[in-house]
């Protein structure tokens, strides 16, 4: 792992919780995971010529690496975690029921 994983997670995090109001928390962790999925696939595309140069799914196909998939991948993590926990989940409503 690098800080970019790190970067990627919290900047995750932060949009999920600054959206969760408007578009519910697993819309919103999705919208983010979907942005760092497009600019690694755009990254992949540009390492390939650029989108001129390369067939229309080079950049979903080419040129990932173990850094490439933990980019998409700890963000995903994190806002799926993050979703689970927050008010109004259904582990939040198991664990804060009355006993």
């Amino acid at each position: 792992m690098n800080i970019t994983h790190l970067e990627h997670t919290i900047i995750a995090l932060l949009f999920q919780a600054l959206l969760w109001p408007f578009v519910g928390r697993w819309v919103a962790g999705s919208l983010i995971v979907a942005v760092f999925l497009g600019r690694e696939i755009a990254q992949h595309e540009y390492a390939g010529g650029g989108p001129n140069e390369v067939w229309y799914l080079y950049g979903l196909f080419n040129h990932w690496s173990l850094d490439s998939v933990l980019d998409v991948l700890t963000p995903a993590v994190a806002c799926t975690v993050l979703a689970l926990l927050m008010p109004g989940s259904t582990l939040w409503k198991r664990f804060k029921a009355p006993r």
